[in-house]
């Protein structure tokens, strides 16, 4: 874990240097094209399990399933791959126990081999298994929304954890590609989910809860009464502890699909994926820490502007919204949280930088 002192020591030693490596942008617009991105990232350290870690089998079929091992998904993007490294790369290098984690990624069918060989080639002792998401489950039921990447179909793969991994994974992180973890992902996959709650995440009661939701929604009592007898609070599904056990029991899937599918009727929220969440577990979360879920860093869903860290400890960095951290870099145009991103980047263009952030040991 790290103290907002500590992470501006950091960026005012990092900064200067920093401006002298310019990076190079990674993929193309059309994901259409992408192919084997192997050879523009350097190999990642390897990291070792600590001494106090429980032995666990190193074939990775039989990590995938053990219930000791600590497991994380997310979706492997071609526009977001260089988001994704660099977030793997600081959660292995943060935790007491790397060899212990096992990495669930999701990705379209059609980059399904080229990423998997990238991952390899970079993390080459990383456990982790590559699962195909079949997106025509879900088009139909996409509506348009405020930013167009949040249409995409993979940005609903975490409304689909519970079919898409194998039935023996019984509980998963799910972390966005645009995070950075610096503190012990163990003590995120520590947090006890109470009585019959599903899912873990950092609440925010003071935000607006009705602006996630059109007029149209809050004058139709059918549609409002769901909040009737919660308390609902916003939280940001980018990052979510979840037990998949009680998800497949309760059949949550179906749930946010029928909410999907009133939306494409009625026009009652504008933001993607987010708020089928709201309407389904708001109020009846497990509430985390803000630190695990410092988000916000890339500015709102139509301008990418600046925003500092919020006060108090920081376990992890979320630029969700317009902004990513390695497109305002590129540009010429970071803003100064983004400097924090940047030493876990394993793109080749960025290796001296890597170097000196090693040698002075400040991550």
């Amino acid at each position: 874990m790290m103290s907002i002192s500590r992470l501006l020591i950091i960026f005012t030693i990092i900064s200067a240097t920093f401006l002298t490596v310019r990076s190079i942008r990674l993929f193309p617009d059309d994901k259409s094209s992408f192919d084997d991105a192997s050879s523009d990232f350097m190999e990642a350290p390897g990291y070792q399990n600590g001494p106090q870690c429980s032995v666990l089998p190193h074939n990775k079929l039989l990590l995938a399933c053990d219930p000791s091992a600590i497991h994380i998904a997310m979706t492997l993007d071609p526009a977001y791959l260089r988001g994704t490294l660099s977030a793997v790369h600081s959660i292995l290098k943060h935790t007491s126990c790397p060899q212990n984690t096992f990495f669930h990624f999701i990705a379209s069918g059609l980059h399904h081999g080229s990423l998997a060989k990238t991952l390899s080639s970079v993390f080459p002792s990383l456990s982790f298994k590559v699962y195909t998401f079949d997106e025509t489950i879900v088009k139909n039921l996409i509506s348009s929304s405020i930013r167009q990447a949040l249409d995409s179909p993979l940005n609903y793969a975490r409304s689909y954890l519970s079919e898409i991994l194998s039935s023996c994974v019984r509980r998963v992180i799910y972390l966005d590609s645009d995070v950075i973890v610096v503190d012990d992902i163990k003590k995120l996959w520590k947090v006890s989910l109470t009585g019959s709650r599903t899912i873990g995440a950092p609440e925010y009661c003071h935000a607006n809860f009705t602006n996630y939701f059109s007029d149209r929604f809050w004058s139709n009592p059918k549609l409002s009464t769901v909040f009737d007898s919660k308390t609902p609070c916003y939280f940001n599904t980018g990052v979510m502890v979840i037990d998949l056990e009680r998800w497949r029991e309760g059949d949550y899937t179906r749930k946010i699909e029928s909410w999907m599918r009133i939306q494409r009727e009625e026009r009652i929220y504008e933001l993607g994926s987010l708020p089928p969440f709201l309407l389904v577990f708001a109020g009846e979360i497990e509430a985390i820490d803000h630190q695990w879920n410092q988000h916000g860093l890339g500015g709102d869903n139509v301008v990418s502007s600046c925003r500092s860290l919020h006060p108090g400890p920081v376990s992890l960095i979320h630029w969700s919204g317009k902004g990513k951290p390695w497109v305002r870099l590129d540009d010429g145009k970071a803003c100064p949280v983004d400097y924090l991103w940047a030493p876990y980047d394993l793109h080749k263009s960025q290796r001296q930088y890597l170097q000196y952030s090693q040698d002075l040991d400040i991550l």
